[in-house]
């Protein structure tokens, strides 16, 4: 169920740049506001490393014994994040453009593989580690995967945000027939 979910969310990301050329993809709000090009870049970049950390968390059973934060611990059991405008670290004023819009979605569907993959190979994992996050603690391989699907679900505010943005600043999108 959650590899469907997961693909669910992929798929509202995937279906979500049909309309956008490289200029709209390109266009900030303002000067210190990301692009949706940006915001794309981020949730992908985001994700390698929380697959990577799923990948430490599958290769040992060091740090088993450690807690995630209460906050994390609210967070996956609700499967949300709250619903607020959070502030990253200082390094998310360095997200950069893409180049195209084909490779963000060359990168969305080759996540659908790896999340499929991904599923799998915690399924069949012997370990029990878990991988410290930078502001909630220790994740376990499932947390890290949970975690990964809700912050692209996080993001979809923003992106709504930006679209507001983009139709005002660029009329309403009309196909080309």
């Amino acid at each position: 169920m959650r590899v469907k979910d997961y693909h669910h969310t992929i798929d509202i990301w995937l279906q979500s740049l049909e309309p956008y050329d490289i200029a709209r993809l390109l266009a900030q709000p303002g000067p210190a506001a990301w692009s949706l090009g940006q915001v794309y870049m981020h949730i992908l970049d985001e994700t390698e490393f929380y697959f990577s950390q799923i990948k430490v968390c599958l290769a040992s059973n060091d740090h088993a014994m450690e807690e995630c934060s209460s906050e994390a611990k609210a967070m996956l059991r609700n499967n949300a994040f709250p619903d607020a405008i959070l502030e990253g670290p200082p390094s998310n004023a360095f997200v950069r453009q893409p180049g195209s819009k084909q490779f963000l979605i060359d990168r969305l569907v080759r996540l659908k593989t790896l999340v499929a993959e991904t599923d799998l190979l915690i399924a069949r994992s012997l370990f029990h580690g878990k991988a410290r996050h930078p502001g909630l603690h220790y994740l376990c391989a499932e947390e890290w995967f949970q975690f990964s699907e809700m912050h692209f679900r996080h993001h979809l505010r923003q992106k709504a945000r930006i679209e507001s943005f983009l139709e005002r600043t660029f009329g309403k999108y009309e196909p080309q027939n």
